[in-house]
């Protein structure tokens, strides 16, 4: 069995993108408005560039750090944002859905460990605490 060495990282012969175009096209897709992951897929499937990394030697949040675009909030706290709202929003309608009831009271809790981390990393401000209100300002649902 032959083990590979994923430390050992190459370019494709056949891949066409400079670094300086594909830190380009990050930024470009960056201003419309796609998260991190979006940009990614994107890269992947329209361009053909299997690895933003292989090329540029910086993640895509590097680049887009260095370049000073940043996101106000993380993607997957936005992702559980968009959840809890319509998940609230369902149990606002349907009262007696105790699934779904408890499922919000873990998402929520989810929700405030994911945050109480950001804060120990210094990605979100101490004083930061998650409501349903900031959450739908977020969200815009």
């Amino acid at each position: 069995m032959k083990v590979i060495n994923v430390k050992n990282r190459f370019v494709p012969h056949w891949l066409n993108y400079k670094q300086e175009e594909v830190e380009q096209l990050i930024i470009n897709k960056s201003q419309k408005g796609l998260t991190k992951s979006e940009i990614g897929t994107v890269l992947k499937d329209q361009y053909g560039i299997p690895s933003v990394k292989d090329i540029t030697k910086k993640s895509i949040s590097t680049i887009l750090k260095s370049r000073g675009i940043q996101e106000q909030l993380p993607e997957d706290l936005i992702a559980l944002y968009k959840k809890a709202v319509k998940l609230h929003m369902h149990v606002d309608k349907m009262k007696k859905d105790k699934h779904s009831i408890r499922s919000l009271v873990v998402l929520e809790n989810r929700i405030k460990k994911l945050i109480k981390y950001y804060k120990q990393t210094k990605v979100l401000p101490k004083d930061y605490e998650y409501s349903l209100e900031s959450a739908r300002l977020v969200v815009k649902i």
